[in-house]
């Protein structure tokens, strides 16, 4: 069977994948392949916004990932979720609409990454957005991806508000407007009630283009390297393993474990790393797989002196009928998120930007539907999550061996930094603090997690340690810059191959301080414009 030949490949139709794709295939000269190991985005828990923390266990839509045994927090396999689907992550996450700190891009820049400080990037995150603002000086208007306001009538969203204000804290309308430090409800990519990934906002309006071909099903096994250029892609689709030619440019958007795992199974990456694992180098790149960087989160949670919505709205008989009401209208509880607010704040005020997150929700994440008679209603609760921003802890992604089929070895290495440990443990005693003031000391009860008890600086950190995850935004294994550890250069092509660039969240030179699926879309946007010579 001859070999097929297309223009550009991209591999991954994930937050970046398929932006790349879609604006590519803009140009109808061009002819793009878009591979895919997960399958249709079809599902109706896809869709659903209210039950995003469900996918990252689902069996067909999350790849199952962990890490290896993680040494500074007692030895815990932690899960590490991405999407197998199309939109990858951006089909599971928590559609929360997120830039981090305009000074972020700026370090990048600082850091060798030229022609991606703020101002420069700040174009690409405005031409993929339909903000409900409307077009303006930090937002776009007419993008792909629709991005609306969260919003919460819980009383206790109010509370936090109030408490935040009369404690000088900062109440913000937009966290891109500039400086991120405070409190807000964030914007969220949804559209009419319905999960609003980059397959939906990107892809799909796009379907009938006949220069678009989007294979799914298709676990990639190498690029195939020749004389230095990367000139085809090696893939399985059913048990059978097919070869597809690129004229022009392969992408590589797989994100930070699938990206570093696809370049050092084509030979790219640490040299005694791949002869160790019986793989033939084609290129000694060092850096290819190392300097993972993950946001560190910590939950806590508090009984609530009063009933919250949430907590009712589970009961059988009124979720049942607000699936209906979702399912006819599009709105309802099913196209929310619990979400009550979110706090951008320092440990110490000398700081330039915010290095810690508190996230906010009006539920008990372990809350399950009920009835009464048949199960028992869990008791309402206030969760706090509490990330560190800029970690300093440092891991890996390296191959199990030569086998493309097997899952890469995350190592996290969470809490290696004792100042990540430090911040938690900051960040634990401000949560504390915070809800037991002002309004919101109306609304919280008894902790319940990790438990009043648990004051003194050894106890916390055996709290953390013991509960430590991440956010889901892994970043930094193939990452972008001018030293020897740098894998791409600012143009995102790999080092001393040509034909072949990376473009997702793996190429970001320091993990920013914010969420990364929209700075994923914006390195699609500003990727595809450098391919096509825009």
């Amino acid at each position: 069977m001859a070999t097929l030949t297309y223009d550009y490949v991209v591999i991954g139709a994930g937050s970046a994948g398929c932006v790349v794709a879609a604006r590519l295939s803009e140009r109808p000269e061009n002819k793009v392949l878009l591979l895919e190991s997960g399958g249709a985005d079809k599902d109706i828990m896809v869709k659903m916004p209210l039950v995003f923390t469900m996918l990252q266990y689902h069996p067909t839509l999350d790849w199952g990932l962990w890490s290896d045994p993680e040494p500074f927090a007692n030895g815990r396999k932690i899960k590490a979720p991405r999407g197998k689907v199309l939109g990858g992550s951006s089909s599971i996450n928590g559609m929360m609409y997120s830039r981090g700190h305009p000074s972020d891009y700026d370090e990048w820049a600082q850091m060798g990454a030229e022609g991606w400080s703020h101002d420069e990037v700040l174009p690409y995150f405005k031409k993929s957005e339909r903000n409900w603002r409307g077009e303006g000086p930090n937002h776009g208007g007419s993008g792909p991806l629709n991005v609306i306001p969260y919003t919460s009538d819980e009383p206790i969203t109010k509370a936090i508000r109030d408490t935040a204000q009369a404690l000088n804290y900062r109440l913000l309308d937009d966290f891109e407007a500039g400086n991120p430090e405070g409190f807000a409800l964030p914007d969220s990519t949804i559209r009419r009630g319905r999960r609003a990934s980059t397959s939906q906002a990107f892809l799909t309006p796009i379907r009938n283009r006949l220069n678009l071909t989007v294979v799914t099903g298709a676990h990639v096994t190498r690029i195939l390297i020749e004389k230095g250029r990367a000139t085809g892609v090696e893939y399985v689709k059913d048990g059978s393993r097919q070869t597809v030619h690129a004229d022009g440019e392969i992408v590589l958007s797989g994100g930070a474990y699938a990206s570093p795992q696809i370049l050092m199974l084509s030979g790219i990456g640490p040299g005694d790393h791949l002869r160790g694992v019986g793989i033939q180098v084609e290129r000694d790149l060092a850096g290819v797989g190392q300097d993972l960087q993950e946001h560190p989160l910590v939950p806590m949670g508090f009984v609530t002196k009063k009933p919250l919505a949430f907590g009712q709205a589970l009961r059988a008989d009124r979720l049942t009928l607000s699936v209906l009401q979702w399912l006819l209208t599009g709105r309802g509880l099913p196209a929310t998120v619990p979400l009550s607010n979110i706090a951008y704040h320092k440990s110490q005020p000398g700081l330039s930007r915010p290095d810690l997150e508190t996230v906010f929700m009006a539920a008990n994440m372990m809350a399950k539907v009920w009835f009464p008679g048949f199960r028992k209603k869990q008791p309402d609760m206030l969760t706090t999550l509490n990330v560190v921003l800029r970690p300093g802890s440092r891991g890996c992604v390296k191959l199990r061996s030569d086998d493309p089929l097997a899952p890469p070895r995350i190592q996290f290495n969470l809490l290696q930094d004792p100042d990540d440990l430090r911040l938690l443990r900051h960040s634990l005693r401000w949560t504390r603090d915070f809800v037991r003031q002002g309004a919101l000391a109306e609304f919280v009860g008894a902790e319940s997690f990790p438990g009043a008890a648990l004051d003194q600086d050894a106890a916390l950190d055996a709290y953390i340690r013991k509960t430590v995850a991440t956010a889901h935004h892994p970043t930094s294994t193939c990452k972008m810059g001018i030293g020897a550890d740098a894998v791409v250069d600012p143009q995102l092509r790999v080092r001393g191959i040509r034909g072949l660039r990376v473009a997702d969240a793996s190429i970001m030179p320091r993990l920013i301080g914010g969420h990364t699926n929209a700075p994923s879309v914006m390195i699609g946007e500003k990727v595809a414009d450098m391919i096509l010579g825009n």
